[in-house]
């Protein structure tokens, strides 16, 4: 595959402890866990995101009450407890890259973009939890950069049923986005996605 070609599949927020407090994330991991397998074969970069805030509260603002009720939950948020490592049965290879974020942006305040821009990807699929939080935050910061970005609709899943439908029918193909199916991707995942 030549660098113009490259292309990666970032998988979001699919860590212990998330699937373990949050029913709805556990929908979409066999489907994530069949998807890996046939992106490596075909050459795709897999790029984990795996939220994790300080055990001590620097990364929470004074005036921020979604991330200080994270920071609240204890360990299932903090970097160095186990709960926020990403799940066993979707484990990392070795030639696959983590990033640390610490908001609900893969790109925010993290080396996202240093890793994508450094393999010459500019086009990905993302997928994981939550529709509305984590793939909605990084799909617009990625859009603002410029990368093309192909939303797997069938590997995203929300606890709201209503959001995760709107945002794939309506707002992300709207803004250029495409959204299709892992396995349509698959088929082609490295053709322009614009």
């Amino acid at each position: 595959m030549t660098t113009a070609q490259r292309t990666a599949l970032i998988v979001g927020d699919m860590q212990t402890g998330i699937l373990a407090n949050f029913p709805f994330a556990e929908r979409v991991l066999p489907g994530i866990a069949a998807t890996l397998p046939a992106a490596r074969r075909r050459g795709v970069d897999i790029i984990y995101l795996r939220a994790g805030l300080r055990p001590n509260p620097d990364d929470i603002g004074e005036g921020n009450t979604l991330f200080r009720k994270f920071f609240d939950l204890g360990d299932l948020f903090h970097e160095t407890s186990p709960h926020t490592d990403v799940d066993p049965r979707i484990a990392p290879a070795p030639t696959d890259t983590v990033v640390l974020k610490r908001r609900t942006s893969g790109f925010a305040h993290t080396d996202l973009d240093l890793v994508l821009r450094t393999r010459g990807i500019t086009e990905f699929a993302i997928c994981g939890v939550a529709t509305g939080a984590m793939i909605a935050a990084t799909a617009y910061a990625a859009a603002d950069l410029d990368y093309g970005v192909t939303v797997l609709r069938d590997l995203c899943a929300d606890d709201n049923d209503d959001i995760h439908t709107f945002l794939c029918d309506h707002l992300f193909p709207s803004r250029g986005m495409t959204v299709t199916t892992a396995a349509a991707w698959l088929d082609n995942p490295t053709a322009p996605q614009h």
